[in-house]
Formats: structure tokens, C-alpha cells, sequence
């Protein structure tokens, strides 16, 4: 019984890794990108993943892109900060130029063997900006952001967001910005 059930079990592996391939075909880049055009602080207004557990409003951790940086050579950093109960720290993800413009890759977790990240800047005026962070480890998780230099949402940006969403069946979170470094542990 177990040796009849390899094959489908290879076929759908197969299938779902096709499908996650043809996702990230279909996730377009910003054309003409400017890697240094986007540095700076940014703000989250709003945010989705492909799963649904990673956006419970009953989980107390949270991740918020802070700013984004260049380094020589064309690599990309993001600044993060985890929070939630008792737990603030910084991270920060440094990716790779690939050979096509917008479109970045690299580890997300030193720890994490074959952990890796690409991220795509789909869309950007430089005051806005749609990104979209695909994460694969023993699976494959998408994130689609739309960031802002201000907190002001131009509908414009957010309608464009929001075909993302649907096209791709997303689940909505809840966003979360964090002004500055954590602050030091209490004694």
C-alpha cells in the first residue's frame, strides 16, 4: 500500500512545486527599477500571505519592515523588527541582484539549512511601492506589501494592492509599524 501511494505523493509534490514556480512567473517587476530610489524608512499600510495562520490577529508576534538600505555591489538590505510579548529584536535580511532588474535572492535565516527568499519590487513611483516576498523552506509562503513613505494610503496604489491580492488569493493581515530600535531590555 505504502509503495502505490509514492508515486502520487511525488506526483502531487511535483505538481505543487509547478504551481509555486508559476506564481512567481506571474508576479511582475517594476520595469526601469532603481534599487537606491527606494531606500529610506518605509511604512506598512497594508499586508497579505498565502496562509492564513501567519496572519492571525491572536498571534502576539509581529514583523515590520522598517527601512530599506543598498550596499555596493547592488545587494539589498531590509531592516525588520520582530515584536510581541516581551520579545523586540532587530533583523535584518540582506538579498542578492539575480539577472533580471527588481528581482532579488538570498537566505532568510542563517539557522534555517535551504531556507532562502526572493523578493520581487513589483511596482513603484518611489513614494509607493508593492513588493512581494516569496519564502521557501519546507514551503513555500508569499507575502504582498504595500509601503508607503507616508501613512497616507493613495487608492490609486491600494487598488492596485488589492488586484494582487484577489489574482493571487491572498489572506489579509493585520499591519504593524514599529517607529525605531527596540528599546534595551528592562534590568
Amino acid at each position: 500500500m505504502a509503495l502505490e501511494k509514492g508515486p502520487l505523493l511525488l506526483l502531487a509534490l511535483g505538481l505543487g512545486l509547478a504551481g509555486a514556480q508559476k506564481a512567481l512567473e506571474e508576479v511582475p517587476v517594476q520595469p526601469d527599477f532603481d534599487a537606491q530610489k527606494v531606500e529610506g524608512r518605509w511604512l506598512t499600510l497594508q499586508l497579505a500571505a498565502s496562509h492564513a495562520n501567519l496572519v492571525s490577529p491572536g498571534d502576539p508576534l509581529r514583523l515590520a519592515l522598517h527601512s530599506i538600505q543598498t550596499r555596493d555591489g547592488g545587494d539589498v538590505d531590509f531592516v525588520l523588527f520582530w515584536k510581541g510579548e516581551g520579545v523586540c529584536k532587530e533583523a535584518n535580511i540582506t538579498v542578492h541582484p539575480t539577472q533580471l532588474q527588481g528581482q532579488y535572492q538570498g537566505s532568510w535565516s542563517p539557522t534555517v539549512e535551504g531556507g532562502s527568499v526572493h523578493v520581487r519590487f513589483v511596482s513603484t513611483d518611489y513614494s509607493n511601492l508593492i513588493l512581494y516576498v516569496r519564502f521557501e523552506d519546507d514551503e513555500i509562503t508569499s507575502l504582498w506589501v504595500l509601503l508607503a513613505r507616508r501613512m497616507q494610503e493613495d487608492p490609486k496604489w491600494v487598488g492596485r494592492y488589492l488586484e494582487y491580492v484577489e489574482k493571487f488569493h491572498l489572506q489579509k493581515a493585520a499591519v504593524f509599524n514599529i517607529d525605531g530600535p527596540c528599546p534595551p531590555p528592562r534590568a
